[in-house]
């Protein structure tokens, strides 16, 4: 083997990287219990907690610190269902909707409307608009709301001769939009902050928007991210020399106020409260002067307006005219500028703005820099964050952190244009970019920038950049939100689900472990080792994207250890069919790997192609899912192909004997003969039959969806008494007809109870039917009385663009895997068997769920758990079909003369037997007891993925091949194959 030094120097590295990765884990982790301990099951008094030493130093090493904060960044987080979070309830202003629809008129009856509608609906709750019209209508009976809705803005949608019906439904619709699209910004923003599945809701009738986010420990930087209306735009700024005039005059209003002063105490007070300016621009503002030594100190300021410390942030050489000031005097200058008699000195052009973070000036003050920018007339900037299509965090030229940004043709024409503009000025023009009314970067403009892109540099953290390039890239928010609601939330699985869950992952493995060994002796030790150490890159690689762990995450590892196990079985298979053959140890172990390589690369690849295209499409749950897919694939690839080679190559270099089977195991499964072909009419029955079954029912019935995919009504509950989430849950199964989702609220006496049931009746009746439901479920825990603080319905989780975009995401991935299978295989007959297989295993498996759905002693809901296990069957599914096609087209390849198609795929088929029982049974392990001992609330997950596992094995022999075979052109295809006689050909 080549390169091995490349291998071995590659597996120490990044198992060092993953173990120091993995070491913020445990700190994360121990701090987590202390909060606990420490909070003695008080949510929000763990919250204050972790808050309280959010930047402390909590973890040393190698002689660095760590604050918690930077423990976090780095550590493998859970998700909301293993660890629970941060509720927040958001709530999209439609005052400020409609004054935009208005376009801001200062019509006194509107505001008087606007101003009572705020203050009635505080009381009442109903809807801010139809609040609006009626006390509209009231106080101004007989005016119409278009006389104040007929503007430019509204143009084309609403006219003068509108009647109030006509404009209502313009502004409803209006408001509708403004939420919907603040519920999808927000969601996408959140996407961008990491794999951690957040549930995002609309609460319907009401302009609010409910998120979950998990192991929120730091509020504020969430507050940030949901709140933050992301106002960009691009400015002139205008060079202070040229408002010389301007700032003399507004000097000589200060100049004279300090004359007119009584005593020369009052006159140091006065330069206290912020009466001069030239002291604020660097002057002495506590020596008391003469009038004309204070004048001339005046004029001398402004002449030489201080640049205390310019540094390189903002352009590459000192931008002339800057001015900074301590931090501690921007309310001075503030309120100086607010004053009315100074706003008249100044153009009405010109608006003034302060930098986003201050610099530390020559003494190691911190110091602000002040922007004087040209609005224009109308404050309309050239350019907004409409144009921009694409947004990352980035270094710039100094390698600090940045975001760039692309803009799309429009904003790309006017770009270059301006661009062009500033440049051929004397000296050159500075364009502002500014973010909410800060200014963030001002570079100075040396050339026209022709291609729309541009970088946004203002002394960011990379929290920071990436915070707003996921904002930038987002969108803006239509109107501002505020938030209110707040609280932290438990686990949605319940911590004996977790805990249950955990030790069954961690046993099943266990077993993988004892498996190969006791099948494959000590080669079997080295395809463990392969797979432990798989997962610990797979692991550490997740902490170090700062990722979070939550169930349809555990399903894509599962899935990735599948096929590293997949990928050693059938490495050890080939070898050890070479050793049966009578070929030596070193023989038999290069061709092993020869003959293994092409099924293990074109299986892993055809999975690969799965996983980038739902990562490109997917959201939420999909998304975190490819990312892990993807991460296992590659890792599982090296440490298969790779490391085992190396370690296996080092034993025979010491000459030491390895052994691929045990007596009993070396010709397992190998007289098993089963004629495939020959029964695939009987395969063809039974899945067509159960197919037809399932979706005849589903066509009846429907699915039964889960909260996720429909919405439900929400509860929140206080006990009098502590009580654990698992028996609320059992307690309300019955009377709900199903278990509904339970979560701690702040507490271990408030939880959040979340129910689909009769979701799709809107009536008062059917609310008070569920609310009685809810009564009799809790009304079984004798001496600890239940009472329901607040109830609402609240929308998907999964929205309909997401249900989309998946659908979407998988026609997308069949048709790339159908175009790879086709290049590699060289035959359309292996790409549709593949295709075949895949879409059976998934309508098996959804048509089983429909049809045991009464049966099963557990719920069996479409919910995200479901959808995680369908796209981890699907993988398994293809994984498996692309093995066995690689060993059919190995035989066709050796077919002999007079053979027919279908003697050699049989053939073939049995050969590879051993391997796909091998590799089925050591996924089915964990499964099986991940099923019993998990939990209640994982088992319609488990079952899923057990019954998917079990129909992919299925459909890749008997019904992908089969096709393969009633495909292909042979003339004597139809002949039906006979049983072979004793061992199967092998190649």
């Amino acid at each position: 083997m080549q390169n091995k030094g490349l291998v071995i120097f590659l597996t120490v590295v990044i198992t060092a990287l993953c173990f120091y990765y993995l070491s913020f884990t445990f700190v994360g982790r121990k701090v987590q219990q202390d909060a606990i301990a420490y909070s003695k099951g008080d949510l929000n008094k763990k919250q204050v907690y972790l808050d309280s030493i959010w930047n402390m130093p909590v973890y040393n090493l190698l002689g660095s610190e760590y604050t918690y904060k930077e423990v976090k960044d780095k550590e493998l987080s859970l998700g909301l269902d293993l660890q629970g979070g941060m509720h927040v309830t958001l709530e999209v202003s439609p005052v400020d909707i409609i004054k935009g629809l208005s376009g801001n008129s200062q019509d006194s009856s509107f505001i008087a409307a606007l101003r009572k509608a705020n203050i009635e609906q505080k009381a009442t709750h109903k809807s801010f608009a139809d609040l609006f019209y009626r006390i509209y209508r009231q106080d101004n009976p007989g005016k119409k709301l278009s006389t104040i809705f007929a503007n430019s803005i509204t143009k084309g949608r609403i006219a003068i001769t509108d009647d109030d019906g006509k404009v209502e439904d313009v502004i409803n619709k209006e408001i509708e939009n403004a939420i919907e699209r603040s519920f999808t910004i927000i969601r996408n923003r959140l996407d961008q902050f990491g794999t951690s599945q957040p549930n995002v809701q609309r609460l319907p009738g009401s302009g609010q928007i409910q998120v979950e986010i998990p192991g929120a420990d730091n509020p504020q930087r969430v507050r940030k991210l949901l709140q933050g209306v992301a106002r960009l735009e691009f400015w002139d700024v205008v060079d202070p020399n040229t408002l010389n005039t301007s700032l003399m005059a507004i000097n000589d209003i200060l100049v004279k106020e300090q004359k007119a002063a009584p005593t020369a105490a009052a006159a140091k007070d006065a330069s206290k409260k912020d009466e001069n300016l030239s002291a604020l621009l660097g002057g002495d503002s506590t020596k008391v002067q003469s009038d004309s030594a204070k004048a001339a100190d005046v004029s001398k300021g402004l002449d030489s307006l201080q640049n205390l410390n310019v540094s390189p942030i903002f352009a590459l050489s000192t931008p002339p005219g800057a001015f900074r000031y301590a931090v501690k005097d921007t309310a001075k200058i503030n309120s100086i500028f607010r004053r009315a008699d100074i706003k008249l000195q100044l153009p009405r052009t010109v608006g003034v703005f302060w930098a986003n973070k201050p610099e530390k000036d020559l003494t190691g003050e911190e110091a602000l820099e002040l922007y004087f920018l040209d609005i224009g007339r109308n404050g309309k900037a050239r350019l907004t964050g409409e144009v921009i299509t694409d947004a990352r965090n980035d270094l710039d030229e100094y390698a600090r952190q940045a975001v760039s940004m692309n803009m799309n043709a429009a904003g790309t024409h006017t770009w270059a244009k301006w661009t062009a503009e500033a440049s051929s000025k004397s000296p050159k023009g500075r364009i502002a970019i500014m973010l909410d009314n800060v200014v963030y970067s001002a570079p100075s403009v040396n050339g026209e920038i022709p291609n729309g892109n541009s970088q946004i540099s203002g002394n960011f953290t990379v929290e920071e950049a990436k915070d707003l390039a996921n904002v930038l890239k987002a969108g803006s928010l239509p109107a501002p939100t505020k938030i209110v609601e707040e609280a932290s939330v438990g686990p949605t699985l319940g911590q004996e689900s977790i805990r249950n869950g955990i030790i069954s992952i961690v046993v099943g493995f266990f077993i993988i472990i004892v498996f190969m060994f006791v099948v494959y002796s000590v080669s079997g030790w080295v395809a463990d080792l392969a797979v432990i150490l798989n997962l610990i890159f797979l692991m550490g690689i997740l902490a170090s994207f700062g990722s979070a762990l939550t169930l349809p995450g555990i399903a894509g590892i599962l899935l990735s250890l599948a096929i590293a196990v997949d990928a050693n079985v059938l490495i050890n298979e080939r070898v050890k069919e070479d050793i049966n053959a009578g070929k030596s140890l070193e023989a038999s172990v290069r061709n092993g790997y020869k003959g293994a390589f092409s099924a293990i690369f074109d299986s892993n690849v055809t999975t690969l192609i799965k996983g980038f295209v739902l990562l490109v499409f997917g959201s939420g749950l999909i998304y975190g899912f490819a990312v892990t897919l993807i991460i296992g694939i590659i890792c599982s690839f090296f440490t298969s192909v790779f490391f085992t080679r190396v370690i296996f190559e080092f034993y025979l270099r010491k000459g030491k004997k390895i052994s691929f089977s045990q007596g009993w195991s070396k010709d397992l499964f190998r007289s098993i003969n089963i004629n495939f072909v020959g029964n695939r009419r009987i395969y063809y029955t039974v899945s067509g039959s159960i197919i037809v079954i399932g979706m005849a029912m589903l066509a009846y019935k429907g699915f039964n969806y889960g909260v996720d995919f429909k919405g439900g009504r929400t509860y929140v509950v206080e006990f009098q008494k502590p009580l654990d989430a698992q028996s609320i849950r059992e307690s309300l199964a019955t009377p709900f007809e199903s278990a509904p989702e339970v979560k701690t609220f702040g507490g271990t006496t408030k939880y959040k109870i979340t129910t689909s049931y009769l979701i799709d009746d809107d009536s008062d009746e059917a609310t008070a039917q569920a609310e009685h439901k809810l009564n009799e479920g809790l009304g079984k825990f004798q001496g600890n009385t239940a009472s329901i603080l607040s109830s609402y319905k609240v929308g998907p989780t999964i929205a309909n663009d997401i249900k989309i975009s998946a659908i979407w995401s998988l026609v997308v991935a069949v048709a790339l895997m159908f175009l790879y299978i086709l290049i590699r295989f060289r035959k359309w007959q292996f790409a549709l068997g593949t295709v075949v297989s895949l879409f059976h295993t998934v309508l098996m498996v959804l048509s089983l769920f429909v049809i045991l759905e009464d049966v099963m002693p557990f719920s069996l809901e479409i919910d995200q758990s479901f959808v995680a296990a369908i796209l981890t069957v699907i993988g398994y599914s293809i994984n498996d079909s692309v093995v066995v096609f690689d060993r059919v087209r190995e035989f066709l390849n050796a077919k002999k003369s007079g053979q027919t198609i279908a003697t050699v795929v049989n053939e073939a088929l049995n050969d590879t037997l051993s391997r796909t029982l091998i590799t089925g049974m050591s996924t089915i392990f964990v499964i099986v007891i991940l099923f019993f001992f998990g939990g209640e609330t994982i088992k319609g997950f488990t079952f899923a993925m057990l019954i998917g596992v079990l129909i992919g094995t299925y459909a890749s022999l008997c019904i992908g091949t089969p096709v393969l075979v009633d495909f292909s052109k042979d003339d004597t295809k139809l002949q039906e194959p006979k049983p072979a006689q004793g061992k199967p050909v092998t190649a």
